[in-house]
């Protein structure tokens, strides 16, 4: 004879910036804040794991008394992606930060190519890693090469 699943309630409710939750079932209930609803729902899953259980458990989650408007809460908050600082561009021809740090001065001098050419730096999050910039050895001169050009000058 199969039992019956008691389901547990996870009620959220926004006060200001923060979520007050409340999760009841099993006979007890557990309340909690949250600074945001995603780690409101986090926080919730916490609470439900100090009720106990076989680790089974099925949680009802209810904003203003509906799965569905927790659920359009919770999802639009996943999926907006976080307000970001604007990106700053260099002036034409200025070297990133980034690259003055990494790499010692280059002596050789860049071949002369119109400005029109010129790709700009990519961003630090489209750069390729490091291990990757570096997979060409290289071109050191022997040192039998050195002392002679040494000799010729």
């Amino acid at each position: 004879m199969r039992q019956m699943v008691e389901a547990i309630t996870a009620t959220y409710v926004q006060e200001d910036a923060d979520w007050a939750i409340t999760v009841s079932g099993r006979g007890k209930e557990l309340t909690a804040r949250a600074p945001g609803i995603i780690a409101a729902r986090d926080r919730a899953d916490q609470l439900v794991e100090e009720l106990g259980g076989d680790g089974r458990n099925t949680v009802v989650h209810l904003l203003n008394g509906s799965a569905l408007d927790f659920t359009q809460t919770y999802m639009t908050a996943r999926l907006t992606l976080p307000k970001q600082a604007p990106l700053e561009v260099p002036p034409p021809g200025s070297v990133p930060k980034q690259q003055t740090t990494e790499k010692a001065p280059d002596t050789t001098p860049a071949p002369a190519a119109p400005a029109a050419e010129k790709k700009p730096a990519l961003p630090p999050s489209k750069q390729l890693p490091k291990a990757v910039e570096e997979s060409k050895p290289a071109a050191e001169p022997a040192p039998a090469a050195e002392k002679a050009a040494e000799a010729r000058a």
